[in-house]
């Protein structure tokens, strides 16, 4: 096993792409209990979560002793119109990472949340949900065009991060995705919460995509949690708040399998810890502790 670092995510205090009620800390906040929960580095969050602009964006981050890992940039692939509005505003990300740290990359994703039957059925999404093989031509196409046009401007590598709510939840889609699209251009965002809700074991996952695997994000699930969400039929936004993302060690993702799979990938040294909760909930700054602490029991 390589060596890694450990990182966080504002989602993990509730700093969300969705537009929700409920008020989050602001960055210079987050990112503050962040170092003091002992993480070495954070992703960007939403545009205007932090400073936009190269140098203060560099300050904010080097006075807290934080890296700069990566950004989300969720597109709505399956619409050939989004694609073009995709890469500027990748773009705009990309030359603000790239500009604070060249070895960031860019995190695509679909626009997760804004189709209601996948947002209503997300961990319990069947075929009939899912896109034509000409739908999943058009996506694929869009996520190169997107990952290229950063490639080509800013030297960043673009990851794709599966997600609950999106069409880009099951492992069969996560298949159809990296069927479609080239190493060259675009690898995977392992999430292992999203991997677990969405119906998939992330240690099998590690296996079978080995070689591209990019990124990866540790976050825990609650089967508990899960089990109720089907059970009650809850939306998307209703399982988060059931508590379906828990804790790491709470749930049933293998961590110390998963971290013994990822020594044989060429996923980069970062980890990622999120643990997804809406504006005002939880506890964020004591489960990033909390979460922290599980780590060092696995030597990290």
């Amino acid at each position: 096993m390589g060596s890694f670092r450990v990182a966080n995510a504002p989602c993990s205090w509730g700093v969300l792409e969705f537009e929700l009620e409920g008020k989050a800390l602001t960055g210079p906040e987050v990112l503050s209990q962040m170092a003091e929960a002992g993480y070495e580095g954070t992703e960007f969050g939403d545009w205007g979560f932090l400073p936009t602009e190269p140098k203060p964006l560099g300050q904010t981050l080097a006075e807290r002793g934080l890296a700069l890992v990566g950004a989300f940039v969720p597109v709505a692939f399956v619409d050939p119109s989004a694609h073009e509005e995709g890469i500027a505003v990748a773009l705009k990300t990309a030359r603000l990472l790239a500009a604070v740290n060249p070895q960031a990359m860019i995190v695509l994703a679909d626009n997760n949340g804004s189709v209601a039957a996948r947002r209503l059925n997300a961990g319990r999404i069947t075929p009939d949900l899912g896109l034509s093989s000409q739908q999943w031509d058009i996506f694929g196409k869009g996520v190169e065009k997107v990952a290229r046009a950063v490639l080509l401007e800013t030297g960043l590598r673009s990851v794709f991060h599966h997600h609950c709510a999106g069409f880009v939840e099951t492992p069969d889609e996560v298949e159809a995705l990296l069927t479609r699209t080239s190493p060259e251009l675009v690898n995977l965002c392992l999430d292992t919460g999203h991997w677990a809700f969405g119906g998939g074991d992330p240690v099998e996952a590690l296996a079978r995509w080995r070689d591209r695997i990019g990124h990866i994000h540790f976050k825990d699930h609650s089967p508990e949690a899960a089990q109720r969400v089907r059970k009650e039929e809850l939306d998307y936004f209703a399982a988060v708040r059931a508590g379906v993302f828990c804790e790491l060690g709470k749930g049933d993702v293998d961590f110390a399998a998963v971290l013994s799979g990822l020594g044989t990938t060429e996923a980069d040294r970062w980890i990622v810890v999120e643990q997804d909760v809406l504006p005002g909930m939880g506890t964020p700054y004591e489960s990033a502790v909390r979460n922290r602490q599980f780590l060092k029991g696995l030597g990290l």
